[in-house]
């Protein structure tokens, strides 16, 4: 990390053009690109200059740099979002309603823009990226809208001198940690809710994807969310992490990553007893049955396993195929994923982005081949594709078992393994031997069967014949090592709320 810090320079990107190989790629909106973190009112480079270089991963161009920010920056960010929280939590939930509905009409009047900064710092294909707006934005749309209706309750008093209530309110500062596949709807997803809330926010967006975080966090400003309310930081990612768990001021940490870096946050939230949600890691199975529509299964499979080049946490990693129709079902995978076209974002047509580096490569290569050393048999693709730099081809491994790497880690990336079954609960088995319990797919045409299969999943999510599940109206979140909490639906708010008794006493009167 420490080789990719330098020293701030005059930026020659602050005009809304950015360079790829050769090309100029216009922003509407020149106010938009950021490159500056922001405290309070204020947009900042770090207090000791020093930067991190911004990466396109299709073409290996750096577009700009940002502040290498640390625990100084954090505490201050913290302190600005602190000294809102008292005039944010205090408006009504009518005015902050209408300020979210106006931040969400700002994101969908700029979703092209923002679509080609996702493509040009993360790499996912353009109508993918917009896609990722309209999906992102609809978080701000929703919690515009369940901000008005945070209702307490009045409780049957069981002394007839008391009386009872319950109220909720805002639990205060709120660390916000996103990664770097969903620039946006990482942010949106947790943001949303805190502000509808009341609460106040600190983003630390992944040093990888930071601009998209920038140009929401601009977007929300011109909005009419006060200076403090919402704050960006990113850089060293220790630094920034410490303050936040210290910190007396943050009462609530948001987390999406990995498994690791969650229990460790989990861990050192303890020290100041916060309130945590966590979604983690996730290595989803997916379940075709032999009474399967085909053409249902391998369209729901395909969008499930290679959106983003496979690197969601949903994602399908798994595909369990009952040996009735496991050669009908390869035959037509194979040849539905040997239409994908990869290549940079940008261009029309494409459907399969870059891995995001070449760690993330890596691993991809390492997972096939031990597959390929324990008897897997490469149906499609199967090495790194032609067009150089983090592209990997889209592949299937057919034979594949629970011997293999790729069935006990999550690949992250392009590959898809099929495991033959014979029985239901074999299936099952297969599918609930994990530490995760994430996303869990299934495909069949009987309705007992798939009920059954939903209630035996180990998941917080089941998708029955449908491979893209997320929505802002659903509860999105996991069981076991896949987390704690829920985003998204109306279950989400509840996580940025404190629940309050209020016992009155001396009420009885007199009665005539």
């Amino acid at each position: 990390m420490r080789g990719l810090v330098g020293i701030r320079a005059k930026s020659p990107w602050l005009l809304p053009v950015l360079r790829q190989m050769g090309t100029m790629v216009q922003l509407n909106e020149a106010g938009l690109f950021k490159s500056q973190g922001l405290i309070g009112d204020k947009w900042v480079d770090a207090e000791n200059g020093h930067t991190l270089p911004v990466n396109n991963p299709a073409t290996g161009e750096i577009l700009t740099s940002v502040p290498f920010m640390g625990k100084r920056e954090a505490e201050k960010a913290i302190a600005a979002a602190s000294q809102a929280f008292t005039s944010w939590s205090k408006r009504t939930a009518n005015d902050r309603s209408k300020i979210l509905r106006q931040w969400f009409n700002l994101l969908i009047k700029n979703k092209d823009d923002l679509g080609k900064l996702i493509v040009l710092e993360q790499g996912k294909p353009l109508a993918e990226a917009v896609g990722e707006i309209v999906y992102g934005a609809a978080f701000v749309e929703y919690y515009a809208e369940e901000a008005k209706r945070v209702y307490g309750d009045i409780i049957p008093s069981p002394f007839p001198e008391k009386r009872m209530l319950v109220m909720k309110q805002p639990v205060g500062v709120v660390a916000a940690i996103a990664p770097w596949n969903f620039p946006l709807a990482m942010i949106t997803r947790k943001v949303a809710p805190a502000l509808a809330a009341g609460c106040t926010v600190v983003i630390k967006p992944s040093e990888l994807t930071p601009l998209t975080a920038l140009a929401a966090a601009e977007l929300a400003l011109q909005a009419g969310i006060p200076p403090g309310v919402v704050n960006v930081v990113m850089g060293d990612a220790k630094g920034i992490g410490d303050a936040m768990l210290d910190s007396t001021e943050v009462r609530k940490i948001t987390f999406t990553g990995s498994t690791g870096v969650g229990k460790m946050l989990l861990a050192g939230a303890g020290k100041t007893v916060k309130k945590v949600s966590l979604e983690l890691g996730g290595n989803a199975p997916c379940i075709v049955f032999d009474d399967a529509n085909l053409d249902v299964a391998v369209k729901g499979v395909l969008a499930g396993k290679y959106r983003n080049s496979g690197q969601t946490c949903v994602c399908i990693n798994k595909i369990f195929v009952q040996d009735g129709i496991y050669d009908k079902f390869a035959e037509a995978f194979a040849k539905a994923v040997s239409g994908l076209r990869a290549g940079n974002g940008l261009e029309p047509g494409i459907t399969q982005g870059p891995l995001i580096n070449e760690t993330a490569l890596e691993k991809v290569e390492r997972h096939v081949q031990d597959a390929v050393s324990k008897g897997a048999k490469v149906l499609v693709g199967g090495k790194r594709h032609s067009l150089g730099r983090t592209f990997y081809e889209p592949t299937i491994l057919g034979n594949a078992s629970d011997e293999m790497l790729i069935f006990r880690e999550e690949v992250f990336g392009p590959v898809a393994p099929l495991v033959r079954f014979n029985t239901d609960e074999e299936a099952i088995k297969l599918a609930n031997n994990s530490e995760f319990g994430l996303a869990a797919y299934a495909f069949t045409e009987n309705i007992t069967r798939g009920w059954r299969v939903a209630e035996s999943l180990e998941f917080g999510m089941v998708g029955l014949n449908e491979g893209l599940i997320s929505t802002e109206v659903a509860p999105f979140g996991g069981m076991k090592q896949s987390g704690l909490g829920r985003e998204g639906s109306k279950y989400g708010l509840d996580e940025y709320l404190e629940m309050k008794y209020v016992c009155l006493g001396n009420m009885a009167q007199p009665v005539g």
